[in-house]
């Protein structure tokens, strides 16, 4: 009789730390893993923070704001995960800017890699230096980006950060695999987030366009037909925080609607 290996799904007992925790896709990623019964740790820079289920136990949630541009707030927030017994961390704290090689001045790249990249890398250094010490089998997750994947002639920073970023997780797979700590990525195409106020406001000023129709255009042109929306990122973290992805690591996973084709 064949055995059935079938890993759960759910994340019961498991401690999750999340950054960019307060909107879109990181708020989605908090009420996901509560509802499946982890505790999460969440951080942002805003002074509080808001979940979209209020039906979910708060019991089990807490929040922590950090800066992470300043050395201090990053430094604190180092500790505050070094302190923690975590099982899984979600690397989501992000800054999107514009600017071609032409424009894009280095305040605009030293904003952009400071959080996207510098203390993308430290909490990750963070995280799995405390699984290490407790013997924890952890999943360290990065969001990465589309972006990530090839340049853009107006994004030229923000892409570099996300191509940096699915190097550090191939780097630090292959680093943490030992301790049988695995290390992905998720690599969202365009996804429907209150940050997309912004980012269409921005194409429209560089591409000349009119309020909302970059968004439209964008979400026309995956070859699925519309935008994904912060739901389909959480899924996929929850598939890379449980024993249903038990033997993925060093891998950047794309969850695009089919933008981006490897």
């Amino acid at each position: 009789m064949n055995h059935l290996d079938a890993a759960p799904i759910n994340l019961a007992g498991k401690i999750c730390v999340v950054t960019g925790a307060n909107g879109g896709i990181g708020q989605s990623i908090c009420d996901h893993f509560l509802a499946l019964g982890a505790s999460v740790m969440a951080t942002d820079i805003a002074s509080n923070a808001s979940l979209s289920k209020e039906d979910v136990s708060r019991d089990k949630f807490s929040y922590q704001p950090f800066d992470l541009l300043s050395q201090d707030g990053l430094s604190a927030c180092e500790d505050w995960i070094m302190q923690s017994k975590l099982d899984v961390l979600v690397n989501n704290a992000a800054l999107f800017g514009m600017g071609n090689v032409l424009e894009a001045d280095l305040a605009q790249y030293d904003k952009l890699f400071g959080l996207n990249v510098r203390s993308a890398y430290l909490l990750m250094q963070a995280a799995g230096k405390t699984m290490v010490k407790n013997g924890t089998h952890g999943s360290i997750i990065n969001m990465a980006s589309q972006a990530g994947h090839r340049g853009e002639a107006l994004v030229a920073h923000y892409c570099a950060t996300k191509a940096a970023i699915i190097s550090y997780t191939q780097s630090a797979a292959l680093a943490l695999a030992p301790h049988k700590i695995r290390v992905n990525a998720i690599s969202p195409g365009v996804i429907d987030t209150p940050m997309w106020k912004d980012v269409d406001a921005l194409f429209a000023k560089f591409e000349n366009l009119e309020i909302g129709e970059k968004k439209r255009l964008v979400g026309q042109a995956v070859p699925l037909g519309y935008m994904g929306n912060p739901n389909e990122i959480a899924k996929a973290s929850v598939f890379l925080a449980s024993q249903q992805s038990s033997y993925i690591t060093a891998q950047t996973i794309n969850v695009d609607g089919g933008n981006v084709l490897r």
